[in-house]
Order: C-alpha cells, then structure tokens, then sequence
C-alpha cells in the first residue's frame, strides 16, 4: 500500500495548504479519498495518471470534502475518458453532481455510477480477490463514513530450492502457491507447507475525517495497520471540538492507542495554527507512533 497525500487542511483553501484528498495505491489500484477542490492540481503535481482512477469515495458532503469532485469528472471527460467511473458518498450526491454537469451541458461520455450511503453501520462498498473497503460510521455535523481498506491474505509463497529439493516439476508451482500439495515425479505427495512460507500479513488503512471523538469506530479499525484520523484542534480549543464536532490531536492519539494501530496519521488542521509540531506534540504524549500529514507527503504502508 501506498498512500499520498493530496490536502489535509480544513476548510478554506490557501496557496500553501489544500484542504482534504488522498490517493491510496493497492497492488493496481489507486483509490481517490475525498476530491476538495484543488484536488486535480494536486494529482497532475504528484503525476498521478487520471485514467488508472476508477473509484472515488467521498466521505461526507462538506465543502473542503467534495468541491473538487465536479471538475475532475469535466476534466475525465475533455481528456476523452472511456473507462467506468464509480463514486461513493452520502445520499445527496448524484443530485448535487448532476445538477452541475446539466447546468454546463456537460454530461460525460463515459460511465458514471453513483453509490449512495445512508447505512449507520459498516457496510461492503467495494471487494474483490485483493481487498475489500469498508464505511466506518462517523460522528460529525452531517452524514458522514470513513473508510478502511483492508487487503486480503496472498497466495502461499513458492520456496523454489524446496521444490526442487523435493523434486517437484515447475507445472505444479502455480497449485502450490493456491495451498495444494503436490507429487513429486515418483507420485509421492509432498506437504504444501514444506515447499511454501507463508504470505506476507495483510496490510490496512483506515481513514477517518472529520469526527468528534467517537469510541464506537474501535472494534472496527482494531490493529489497522495505518490510522488517518482527524486532528483539527490542539488541547487549548478543546471546546471548539465540541461545538464544531471535530476532534484533537490528543483525541485521535486516543483513539490510535485504544485501536492498537500500527502508525496515526494526524491532519485536517485548521487553519488558526502554524506550528503543526505541536499536533504531533501532544498526540505522542499518548501514542507515541504518530506522524503528520503534509500536502504531497508520501507513506510506504
């Protein structure tokens, strides 16, 4: 998994700091997080091919969220897109798409399908042989998901010098890395686990935006391997979280420490502070693995 970072700012944009979009990379996919606007400039900066984006997941209809998602659907249809193109977001979001595109005469020339979410539970959006990506029900103002990305377990790895060793002809290599096991070239069966090791463990990425502290995700996000989560305000506007429904740094670090994540990403900072060090100050006080988003910051996963 590979995971950039588009924006993590909230609310207004700034010449020096884009509001909130991601790219998630999964063994050929790449996967769009949220699409504030900007978020197209951001993609040609970081040169990330249009075409290969398929699926876009929107977590809730705020602005610093979703603004960008119009324009680069126009953009996918000036560059002459073909391919199927599927979005996922709060109910509300064809309409509000459509609207626009039928206002600028500008329906697409490719296909646009809209998943529209009003589940309060965890619910399938997408699955296939690789990885399957999950709603995560937040707490905030509005509707609103997160999402978590979880790989599945990999064929068995082929120990090819064990297979030789055990004198297994090169036809049955693709049967043993599915768990099979196998002759050798005098009919005796040979243990799948003598010539195999064993996957590599499954990675996860569970991005939660904007929420207030919201204990109920735990069991959810339980040892995901990377945590995004929503850090707008430090501790001295702890009461601005309440009001407003989002969340502190020292928030999210509980959240990452009660969860057993491997990594927390802290961002969607507002825009009254400077010094994001201190973000990253107070959350290590509780879970000391935290690091900070950073527009165009890349995370190896």
């Amino acid at each position: 998994m590979k995971l950039t970072i588009l924006g993590c700012h909230s609310a207004t944009p700034r010449w020096d700091a884009n509001p909130t979009a991601q790219v998630l990379e999964v063994k050929g996919h790449l996967f769009l997080i949220d699409c504030a606007e900007g978020t197209q400039v951001q993609l040609r900066r970081r040169k990330v091919k249009f075409a290969r984006i398929k699926h876009i997941f929107i977590s809730h209809l705020h602005g610093d969220h979703f603004f960008g998602l119009v324009g680069l659907i126009s953009t996918f249809r000036l560059l002459g897109r073909a391919s199927d193109l599927h979005i996922y977001g709060p109910q509300g979001i064809k309409e509000a798409i459509l609207m626009q595109l039928k206002l600028g005469n500008s329906y697409t020339n490719y296909k646009l399908f809209f998943h529209e979410l009003d589940s309060k539970q965890p619910q399938v959006l997408f699955e296939d042989d690789i990885l399957s990506v999950t709603t995560i029900p937040l707490k905030h103002r509005v509707y609103t998901n997160g999402f978590l990305f979880q790989e599945k377990v990999g064929d068995r790895i082929l120990d090819i010098d064990k297979a030789k060793e055990f004198d297994v002809e090169m036809s049955y290599f693709q049967k043993i890395k599915q768990g099979f096991d196998v002759p050798d070239t005098k009919g005796n069966m040979v243990a799948n686990a003598s010539i195999t090791i064993d996957p590599s463990t499954p990675k996860s990425y569970a991005y939660c935006s904007d929420t207030c502290y919201h204990e109920a995700i735990v069991p959810q996000i339980k040892k995901a391997t990377l945590l995004y989560h929503e850090a707008t305000f430090l501790e001295q506007h702890a009461a601005l979280s309440s009001k407003t429904m989002h969340s502190t740094a020292k928030q999210a670090a509980s959240i990452a420490k009660l969860a057993g994540v491997g990594t927390l990403v802290l961002g969607h900072y507002s825009g009254r502070y400077s010094d994001y060090e201190a973000f990253k100050n107070e959350a290590q006080e509780i879970f000391s693995q935290t690091q900070l988003a950073q527009d165009g910051k890349v995370f190896d996963i």
